[in-house]
């Protein structure tokens, strides 16, 4: 199985279409994948067989999940922030369809018990990580979903990451216990950017996966004129007993990730307090 997911660069059919599972027998992260598409007037229908987190990507739907239902909608995975909505193992949920609608679908065995939860854009900030470090090269939107600070039962941790043009995220390379999966979306079909695996570097485009193992030193970068919206998303091994310590400003989502070293010298000459960008200098997802 490879790392570099490819085989859906023509878009997705509509119904569900896995991309990982959970359980494959070679290079597996412990995450499933899925992408969910549906029509106006199409109703979906699940058994939660695992902890799951439906992450919407596009339109108007009526979510509902034990006894309540919320109208979500979302226009933009650039412009807006994330709507989500958690589940655990066993929850039953309904999706009604009122224009085309994609989601996300993320899952993890867990056998703990906890409440269902829906995430909306006011409750994932758009942090600005990376401001006024390295010249802004490395500025970017960082969207924590949920982790051990809001959800500790759970083993999912979930955000997106917002990679501006010609800019880098996760810099410099980090790498954590947990494996993970980089989901790539971009402002427009012909973006492009680079995934960095330890030495190995691919070329990821729209619809892209990355398989991120082996505590392998990673980081991203965007070619310019398109943004990257990453869905990210780690397997914690065991659920945490206490909420997960906030990672360093400079590193990834995950607890407990560690920054590469860099080169002798190299700290030197290139990271360097600047003076931050002015609200105004943000850079803007053409």
């Amino acid at each position: 199985m490879a790392l570099h997911l490819t085989q859906h660069r023509g878009g997705f059919e509509t119904g569900l279409t896995e991309i990982t599972q959970a359980d494959e027998e070679v290079d597996s992260t412990g995450i499933g994948l899925a992408v969910l598409k549906l029509v106006a007037g199409q109703e979906f229908k699940e058994t939660a067989a695992a902890e799951t987190a439906w992450l919407l990507m596009d339109g108007p739907v009526t979510a509902e999940v034990g006894g309540r239902s919320e109208d979500l909608e979302r226009t933009s995975l650039f412009d807006e922030s994330a709507t989500c909505l958690h589940v655990p193992a066993g929850a039953e949920v309904c999706f009604s369809a009122h224009g085309p609608v994609e989601f996300t679908r993320y899952s993890v065995a867990n056998e703990a018990s906890f409440a269902s939860r829906f995430f909306f854009p006011d409750d994932v900030p758009n942090e600005h990580r990376g401001r006024g470090q390295v010249g802004g090269t490395c500025l970017r939107f960082v969207r924590t979903i949920f982790d051990g600070r809001n959800r500790p039962d759970a083993r999912l941790v979930l955000g997106e990451v917002v990679n501006f043009p010609g800019r880098w995220s996760s810099y410099p390379p980090h790498h954590h216990a947990q494996p993970e999966l980089y989901h790539y979306r971009f402002t427009e079909p012909q973006g492009y950017g680079h995934g960095e695996l330890g030495d190995e570097v691919y070329k990821v485009r729209q619809y892209d996966t990355l398989k991120i193992l082996d505590e392998r030193d990673h980081a991203a970068a965007a070619a310019p004129q398109r943004c990257i919206n990453i869905a990210s998303v780690a397997a914690l091994r065991t659920r945490p007993v206490a909420p997960a310590t906030r990672v360093p400003p400079l590193g990834g989502l995950v607890p407990g990730c560690r920054l590469a070293p860099l080169r002798t010298g190299f700290a030197a000459a290139t990271i360097s307090r600047r003076p931050p960008l002015l609200p105004g200098a943000l850079p803007r997802c053409a």
